[in-house]
């Protein structure tokens, strides 16, 4: 019989389903979302009257005692996200003398003021007129014409962020200055107003900047028109059938900017569409009024799916009907971004969000079609499974390992560029995509041998840490990277030496009080891998890394189960933390349904080896 704790782990995800037959949990970043959404309404001219109140509450209860903002929860104070913050706040209508707002810019001032924030931050400011357009990198709107071949064309950017250089170009060609409505100027650190006008970097490709820039003072930029119509023809091309753009916020923000500055007004319907596609991403509550950066409903859905049925939820339940009919329905045939370096005629594959079909990704896939074939009649799924794993196979890079979105997404010259402070700008191999694209392979029937698994085998095995764990690209990090590659060795019944350092490494990093936890520090520092605070999700990880491995019976197996049945309230976990990542070291996730749905896996395998060791015992007890 299933514990109370699994029990009622399991009513509540129950109790959690759409109707239409989605999971779909908060998915928390940090206030630079709201923060730019109120300077997105008020370059365009749009109230915020029904948000303020929200807003403010919202980035108040973010706020760190001393008086900054942080990238994650528990994380230092950062300088960018702080004064995004503090200008949306003073937009908003809180007073400059008001108490958090004073400590807020004593934190920016110390720290040194609006010259030493990253790009988006003073493009924002630069809007307003706030900081110089001769201190924001150049980049000529004429990109657009070069080659996909060509390097810095559009295509050599990872999907998010061509989606947000895009418009960018239109926006940096233009350079704007509309009233922000108050004077914010006291974010600038006395001294520093002449190194605003300084574009950071070295190199060619600052010298680069600086032709770019007396080119922009010349009367007439033959094709400039021309090149600006290009990327609106290519932007509104890209707009989702939800308003949005790639289904992110950054991409989704200039793209508005971009059009309204090429003559779009606020009645066109693609600038309509844009903003109420924000109403779905926004979220209303007494915890005040947030713009959400993405949502995740077709990633939740399949973790949802797979947890049920390890607990032991049978197919023909009316929950796991509804979900595989949803997910089904949510498979992409068209084309989209992909096409540039995969030659195929339909895709097959699945993307993160409700509508954000152009970018369709392979960890999506990977794991919603693991969750196909455990929840349905695999014969009734057998069309959809083998159109996803065809495309999956097709978007392998050279070196025989898979990104998130792009195919050989790999040239680190865009990182040169005086532009790249903004985060991730590339899309490579990740050890975390590799390995739920090896555990699908290995659910389909293919083994060792199969032609995409032995190079990807040896990606996995050179880039395993000498300690044992695994980098983790997309979740917060040695611990979730190395839960996802154990769980790909061991579907294909191959690597035991990696999986007993694994799992040797994880017995070795539990925290005290039973559980896991790795902070996001451990991007900036390795050192830090494995260490932070316990967490629901993290600890999850760990345990079924355990599992996995063969120790599921192992103490240190009970203590994580033991932590979790302790944290357990009204049926679900709460977790702060950000476990999550978007861009390392720079942009984190705390996805609200992650406390749930890895804590009930973890809990349904323990009670499969508990189940086993009583069979085991009653075999033994047996008479012969």
């Amino acid at each position: 019989m299933p514990s109370e704790a699994l029990r009622s782990a399991v009513d509540w995800l129950l109790d959690h389903q759409d109707a239409a037959g989605w999971w779909s949990g908060e998915l928390e970043t940090n206030v630079t979302m709201t923060a730019e959404h109120v300077l997105l309404l008020r370059f365009l001219g749009v109230s915020h009257d029904d948000i303020r109140d929200g807003a403010i509450r919202h980035i108040f209860g973010a706020q760190r005692e001393d008086g900054s903002w942080s990238l994650y929860h528990d994380g230092p104070g950062d300088l960018s996200t702080t004064i995004e913050a503090y200008v949306a706040l003073r937009v908003l209508g809180v007073d400059a003398t008001q108490p958090r707002l004073r400590k807020a810019l004593r934190v920016i001032l110390d720290q040194g003021g609006l010259v030493e924030a990253r790009v988006f931050t003073k493009i924002w400011l630069a809007l307003f007129g706030i900081y110089p357009w001769d201190g924001v990198p150049s980049m000529p709107p004429e990109l657009v014409r070069l080659p996909s071949w060509a390097p810095l064309n559009l295509y050599d950017f990872a999907s998010w962020a061509r989606g947000t250089i895009a418009p960018l170009l239109i926006v940096i060609s233009h350079r704007p200055v509309r009233d922000l409505g108050v004077d914010v100027r006291e974010v600038i650190a006395p001294g520093s107003d002449h190194r605003m006008h300084k574009v950071a970097g070295s190199g060619v490709f600052l010298w680069l900047d600086h032709a770019l820039k007396l080119y922009d003072r010349l009367p007439r930029h033959p094709g400039r028109a021309s090149s600006r119509a290009r990327l609106v023809k290519w932007i509104t091309a890209h707009q989702e059938a939800d308003g949005g753009w790639g289904g992110i916020q950054p991409p989704w923000v200039y793209s508005l900017i971009a059009l309204n500055l090429e003559g779009m007004s606020l009645d066109h319907p693609v600038i309509r569409r844009g903003l109420e596609g924000f109403r779905r991403f926004s979220i209303d509550d007494a915890d005040g009024w947030r713009l959400q950066a993405c949502m995740s409903p077709v990633w939740d859905t399949a973790w949802a799916m797979l947890a049920l049925r390890k607990a032991g939820i049978p197919r023909e339940h009316a929950a796991l009907r509804r979900a595989v009919d949803w997910v089904l329905a949510e498979q992409i045939s068209g084309g989209g971004d992909w096409e540039v370096k995969v030659p195929l005629d339909a895709c097959g594959g699945w993307a993160f969000e409700f509508d954000n079909d152009i970018y369709p990704d392979i960890d999506d896939t990977a794991v919603v079609v693991l969750a196909l074939l455990d929840s349905a009649d695999p014969a009734t799924v057998s069309k959809p499974v083998a159109d996803a794993v065809l495309w999956c196979r097709a978007m392998r890079s050279r070196n025989g390992a898979w990104a998130a979105f792009d195919k050989d997404n790999t040239r680190a010259l865009v990182y040169k560029l005086p532009f790249a402070d903004f985060g991730a700008m590339l899309d490579p191999p990740s050890e975390d995509v590799t390995a739920h694209v090896i555990e699908m392979l290995a659910a389909v029937g293919c083994g060792p041998d199969d032609p995409h698994i032995p190079a990807a085998l040896e990606y996995l095995r050179t880039s395993q840490r000498p300690w044992g764990s695994w980098y983790g690209r997309w979740g917060v990090n040695h611990i979730y990277g190395t839960w996802c590659v154990v769980s790909a060795l061991v579907a294909l019944h191959v690597g035991e030496d990696m999986v007993r350092k694994a799992a040797a490494w994880m017995r070795q990093v539990q925290n005290p009080d039973g559980g896991w936890g790795e902070s996001c520090h451990s991007y900036v520092d390795e050192s830090f891998a494995g260490v932070g605070t316990s967490t629901p999700s993290q600890t999850a990880w760990a345990m079924l890394t355990l599992q996995l491995a063969g120790l599921g019976d192992d103490p240190a197996c009970a203590r994580g189960r033991g932590f979790l049945v302790e944290r357990q309230r009204d049926g679900t976990w709460d977790e702060p933390e950000h476990t999550g990542t978007g861009f390392p070291g720079d942009f984190y996730i705390n996805y609200h349904l992650y406390r749930h749905v890895f804590p009930t896996l973890a809990l349904a395998g323990g009670e499969s080896v508990e189940t086993g060791k009583r069979a085991a015992e009653r075999e033994l007890a047996a008479p012969r």
